[in-house]
């Protein structure tokens, strides 16, 4: 795979029609994402308790999750990087939220990410270090066909909180130089959200500068990337 395209492969969508909103019938704690409704209180060092108050926190199977920075060097001296165009139902629907203060000037249809997966107990054995090298793997191969050896993956700075008001979750973050002429038709995780989306290969400095529809992990990894480079 050579270039340098936003346009990922695999179907484009026309629209995403929400068929039923399952929330009562599932309850809190049965989907992808459990949500808690706690009771807390402070206890001070001193001995004293603040007031009880309400507290919601989302948080999910394995918690945590691994992002890797993928890139390329070129011969003129440009940076290659490979991000994977992924279709996320919430950012699509923004579109139809009336509620919205200022809606998007722009609907986003596909949001370019470094490609990420929530680490999971099969990655525990010899240390965190391991554990992340390991799942980064597996996820270069799941989502955008490379198959990269576990000494490819470096550490790109610590780990961060990417919405500590809604969630527990930890994002580590990997870098790996790699040669995408050697990707392949990746196999996917089997969803349906895969389908859509897929490899884009873009210039790490246009991509910083221009407006692009991105998340918060991405945006980082790559500002670490290219102050390291």
């Amino acid at each position: 795979m050579t270039g340098s395209s936003r346009i990922p492969p695999g179907p484009k969508l026309r629209e995403l029609r929400v068929l039923q909103d399952l929330a009562e019938q599932r309850g809190p704690k049965e989907g992808f994402l459990q949500l808690s409704r706690l009771l807390i209180q402070n206890c001070y060092e001193d001995g004293s308790l603040s007031r009880p108050y309400p507290c919601d926190l989302v948080s999910r199977r394995g918690t945590d999750a691994v992002t890797i920075a993928l890139y390329q060097p070129q011969p003129d001296g440009r940076v290659q990087i490979g991000l994977r165009a992924n279709l996320r139902p919430p950012v699509w629907l923004r579109r139809h939220k009336a509620t919205l203060l200022f809606p998007d000037e722009e609907p986003c249809d596909l949001c370019y990410e470094t490609v990420a997966g929530i680490l999971e107990a099969a990655d525990q054995g010899a240390g965190l270090e391991a554990a992340l090298r390991r799942r980064a793997q597996a996820e270069c191969l799941e989502e955008v066909g490379l198959n990269l050896p576990l000494d490819a993956f470096e550490e790109l700075g610590p780990p961060s909180f990417p919405s500590p008001g809604i969630t527990d979750e930890k994002v580590y973050f990997l870098a790996a130089q790699v040669d995408f002429t050697q990707a392949v038709p990746p196999k996917g995780d089997g969803s349906v959200m895969e389908e859509v989306g897929g490899l884009v290969l873009l210039d790490l400095q246009d991509f910083l500068e221009s407006p692009s529809p991105t998340d918060m992990k991405t945006d980082l990894a790559l500002r670490r990337l290219a102050a390291r480079l």
